[in-house]
């Protein structure tokens, strides 16, 4: 398994695809094929912000199958009791699917069918603990699971919480029941990046701090309106938008993410983070360059 690998190892990159309301993955396997040259596995994501979209796991098993790229499967409590969770992580293991991100979801309400009823039968800390119990060869209530599972289990984290002080309680209490890597919420500022780093020094296992490119205006600004806890800066939705007044050149966004998150990186690079999380969504071709 090469994520685990080389988080132990090196600075080590991870990419995000997210298949939306689609039956067909050609494109997003052919995104997958660009992104590994510069990742070590993409994370896929599971119905993001409660939008009702392709399996993450069907999705996950045809970029490893198609791409030949690693995967981190993404989970969510939201939609699954525990029997249909257990059922979906047997069957990933069955496909050879090694890497699961173990998170609770966003609720029903923000998304595309707001009437749909949530589950939440467990949160992220109690999925991350069924997991653990799947590697010991035993489902959540202790029946014998042969053979064994084998997955490397993620769980996210938001240094962006205010204040931070619950946000690593809740990760300290993943890491006792399971959890073995971390990647984080979207980060726009180093002072942010220091203050988790260092309110989670007594954290041991590897952090993958989060940065998400702006491949246009209207991506930024619906993410600074829209998504809870994180605010683009000023000044860079600044430049976005006069890029956009100006016509809007795909050249020119590309320069402004290149010197900003470029910049941002290699800040991270200095710290004890042990990789970054790049969530070039539908915007493959920055990755390149920030990979520094």
């Amino acid at each position: 398994m090469t994520l685990r690998r080389e988080l132990k190892k090196k600075f080590t990159y991870t990419g995000e695809l997210e298949p939306g309301k689609i039956s067909e993955l050609k494109e997003i396997v052919e995104e997958a094929r660009k992104l590994k040259k510069y990742v070590t596995a993409c994370n896929v994501t599971d119905n993001p912000q409660a939008y009702a979209y392709i399996s993450s796991l069907a999705a996950s098993y045809m970029i490893q199958e198609k791409a030949g790229m690693e995967a981190i499967y993404q989970l969510t409590c939201r939609d699954r009791n525990r029997l249909a969770l257990t059922s979906e992580l047997l069957g990933a293991a069955a496909l050879g699917i090694k890497n699961v991100l173990a998170l609770t979801g966003d609720y029903t309400t923000l998304g595309d069918m707001p009437e749909a009823k949530p589950v939440f039968d467990l949160d992220a800390c109690r999925l991350v603990h069924m997991i653990k119990e799947m590697n010991e060869g035993r489902d959540i209530k202790g029946n014998r699971i042969e053979p064994r599972t084998e997955f490397f289990i993620g769980v996210a984290a938001n240094p962006n919480a205010i204040p931070l002080e619950p946000e690593i309680l809740k990760l300290e209490k993943k890491e006792k029941v399971g959890a073995e890597f971390v990647q984080t919420q979207v980060v726009y500022e180093m002072e942010i990046v220091e203050n988790f780093l260092e309110a989670t020094k007594n954290v041991e296992i590897p952090i993958l701090i989060g940065v998400f490119p702006l491949r246009s205006y209207g991506v930024a600004e619906y993410f600074d309106k829209n998504v809870p806890g994180v605010k683009v800066p000023e000044k860079l939705l600044k430049e976005l938008k006069e890029i956009k007044e100006a016509g809007g050149a795909r050249e020119e966004y590309d320069k402004v993410n290149e010197r900003f998150f470029s910049g941002l990186i290699k800040g991270i690079k200095k710290t004890d983070a042990r990789g970054c999380h790049i969530m070039a969504v539908n915007y493959s071709e920055i990755v390149e360059k920030l990979v520094v």
